[in-house]
């Protein structure tokens, strides 16, 4: 199994970064794209894959919250990322209209550079849109047939938004929303719609703890070692074997970030 989006460089895992990630390895966690999400936390993300190489992998990117620190000195810092070879996405990236913690404005000219990184480096896309739908489709749409492939991380959207999404080739990323019965619900259904070969899944943690986990941590704090439970619910949901769906989203992420081979 691959965890395409944990933020392992979040202080809460400071105390215990090995331990959590052991756990991970113990319960059948091979890899995971550490995700860089912000001028401080992208070069963090690639420090921590350069440490444990063919395990971790790293994006660099500013997500929509923190636009406004996107300068031309970001950018530049960005692209020196991107050199690297362990950093193997750009983003996380994208729109949220939901927060709104940076101006609109800010956030689409973020996105609308990120987007040339994209295209400049040949890197695939690792996305969040929230309450944004129109404008990302569109922004996105203006790149197309310049981008490489781009996954929409975390999808929580509507059934009319995943299939604008596969329309387009995007891959998706399913994480423990689909376990909250207050608002992923309506996952519930649509996940059996998205095809193998464009299905990823993730924990985003430390956030988004699944709610069906039994029995929860006492301090709420999501891990890796908890995508097997996701997995479980994904597959119960699609009707198929939480082995098969494990080893087509592994597949399939390998074959999205360009992966190598799992040693064995």
């Amino acid at each position: 199994m691959i965890d395409i989006g944990l933020n392992l460089t979040h202080d809460s895992f400071d105390r215990d970064r090995d331990a959590v990630w052991q756990r991970a390895r113990d319960g059948g966690v091979h890899a995971a794209i550490l995700t860089g999400a912000s001028r401080e936390h992208s070069p963090k993300a690639l420090a921590l894959a350069r440490s444990r190489p063919g395990e971790w992998f790293a994006t660099a990117g500013v997500h929509p919250h923190h636009a406004v620190e996107y300068t031309a000195e970001c950018d530049a810092e960005l692209r020196l990322l991107h050199q690297h070879p362990e950093v193997v996405a750009v983003g996380e990236c994208g729109l949220d209209y939901f927060r709104d913690f940076s101006p609109r404005p800010a956030q689409r000219r973020a996105f609308e550079l990120q987007l040339q990184i994209a295209m400049d480096t040949g890197k695939p896309l690792f996305l969040h849109q929230r309450d944004a739908h129109a404008d990302f489709v569109a922004m996105m749409k203006n790149v197309e047939g310049r981008i490489g492939a781009a996954v929409v991380h975390c999808f929580t959207g509507t059934r009319a938004e995943l299939f604008d999404c596969l329309d387009r080739d995007w891959h998706i990323g399913i994480t423990g929303w689909l376990c909250d019965e207050r608002r992923g619900q309506h996952l519930r259904e649509l996940v059996k719609s998205i095809p193998a070969d464009r299905l990823m899944v993730e924990t985003d943690a430390p956030y988004l703890l699944p709610r069906t986990l039994k029995p929860a941590p006492k301090d709420r704090r999501n891990e890796p070692a908890f995508l097997p439970h996701i997995i479980e619910e994904l597959a119960r949901d699609r009707g198929e074997p939480a082995s098969a769906v494990a080893e087509a989203t592994e597949r399939t992420s390998r074959q999205f970030f360009r992966l190598p081979a799992k040693a064995g």
